[in-house]
């Protein structure tokens, strides 16, 4: 217990902010571009160039940003809805204590995660608010921090489920590699005797592992602030009668939802999987959160409750998307990737792509980006080594989700929400990622 609360400590007195992670990520960075890659003109100092890749970068993500506002925004005040207040809570009360409460959240998380990561992410994030406010009210004790990583650990195991970037996209018919290796359906992928043991494993794994951190681990009173809704009555006439009319929040909210279930029956008979993405994710909880709150007026009440937890992502996204810049536009990536190549034969390969993903992400913290970037790069190598592509995709997704546990960047959300810091889930979260690296490690070598 003394090596444990020594652990903490030092995690705790020397992790900073968010924040400030983002802004020492991009010093790195920019120094790595300026010392190891060439400037792609002479006309200006090469420094002032990275900061132009920089600056590029910063606006590239504001589409995913707004993605990402709305999925914790409507995601959060659909948790604070009615029905969906009651039913987290009756779950809630299976979580009397630490290690039974982290068992539940992260088996949960982790379950969804297989389906979809955005999905995983916000009812993780829920679930543990839920759980702490639960606690709370009866006076139960616990350890919160831990709570907060096991409603996170599903990140560290999306990108082989249902919506993994990397796997999605080579299993169209009309990805930007199609050229070079052909489509990869699902089944060599997501569904392959490596990919379904690997899941399998984690979600036995991880869960108990939690168990036991919970188990160890001395509970104690954590304070929230009080984020429910107080009703109130308030007079309104006219037009603005429809804002507290339930007739007019059934039929709209019943509408997005019906056009929503419609559109996925119609991709599914098609066999066609790739419909559930962010936007339709954010659709159908637009529509949810009118529908289970009864009124426009409480909705709006709601969502302005919840969109204080979005300042993080607001913030920071863009900075992390300045990294992205200037690891694409000054090729830096491409030298860590060909490294990680060079040094590789038909056996390691899989194990070096892995580890060259996993450093790739903590500076390029998405998915689908850091495919487009790696992918090229991998496929090509993967071809030269006589190394199956598919399990080549799969090394790429396990090193780009395992180090998520160390990346505050996926966990801005869940922080927004639960009111925990990164340095508080950031410990147990990397005791997490060790595990799954070590998982990950052994089934590369052995498949």
């Amino acid at each position: 217990m003394k090596n444990d609360n020594l652990y903490l400590k030092i995690v705790r007195n020397f992790l900073p902010s968010p924040f400030t992670i983002a802004i020492l990520l991009t010093v790195i960075t920019f120094i790595l571009a300026l010392f190891f890659t060439e400037s792609q003109s002479n006309n200006t100092f090469y420094a002032i160039e990275i900061m132009g890749f920089w600056e590029k970068g910063f606006w590239e993500l504001l589409d995913f940003t707004m993605q990402m506002v709305l999925i914790l925004v409507l995601g959060h005040t659909l948790a604070l809805s009615p029905f969906f207040n009651q039913f987290i809570e009756k779950l809630s009360k299976h979580c009397t204590n630490t290690a039974k409460a982290a068992f539940i959240i992260s088996f949960t998380s982790i379950a969804i995660s297989f389906f979809n990561w955005g999905l995983c992410l916000i009812v993780g994030a829920v679930f543990t608010r839920k759980v702490g406010e639960y606690t709370r009210k009866n006076n139960i004790s616990i350890h919160y921090p831990i709570l907060g990583a096991a409603g996170y650990s599903g990140l560290m195991t999306w990108h082989g489920g249902f919506s993994g970037s990397a796997p999605l996209t080579v299993a169209q018919s009309d990805h930007f590699l199609i050229n070079s290796i052909g489509q990869i359906p699902i089944t060599e992928t997501i569904l392959s005797p490596l990919n379904l043991t690997a899941s399998i494993i984690l979600l036995i794994i991880i869960p108990i592992v939690f168990y036991i951190l919970g188990y160890k681990s001395k509970p104690k009173q954590y304070m929230l602030k009080n984020h429910d809704i107080q009703s109130e009555v308030v007079l309104s006439e006219g037009i603005e009668r429809l804002d507290h009319s339930k007739w007019f929040a059934w039929v709209l909210g019943s509408t997005i939802c019906l056009y929503a279930i419609y559109k996925g029956i119609l991709n599914i008979s098609d066999n066609k999987y790739g419909f559930i993405n962010l936007n339709y994710i954010n659709f159908l909880l637009f529509g949810m959160c009118i529908l289970f709150h009864r009124s426009v007026y409480q909705f709006i009440q709601a969502a302005t409750n919840a969109i204080k937890g979005a300042t993080g992502i607001i913030i920071q996204f863009p900075i992390y998307a300045g990294i992205m810049g200037i690891m694409k536009y000054s090729g830096l990536v491409v030298l860590f990737s060909n490294f990680f190549i060079e040094v590789s034969n038909e056996f390691t390969f899989p194990l070096y792509t892995f580890i060259s993903a996993g450093i790739v992400n903590t500076f390029v913290p998405s998915g689908g980006g850091q495919w487009a970037v790696q992918g090229p790069i991998i496929t090509t190598a993967a071809q030269a080594l006589n190394v199956p592509i598919s399990k080549s995709i799969l090394a790429l997704s396990y090193g780009d989700q395992l180090t998520n546990m160390l990346q505050p960047f996926w966990a801005l959300p869940l922080l927004g929400i639960t009111q925990l810091k990164a340095k508080d889930i950031l410990p147990y979260s990397f005791i997490i990622m060790l595990i799954g690296g070590l998982i990950f490690t052994l089934l590369l070598l052995i498949f």
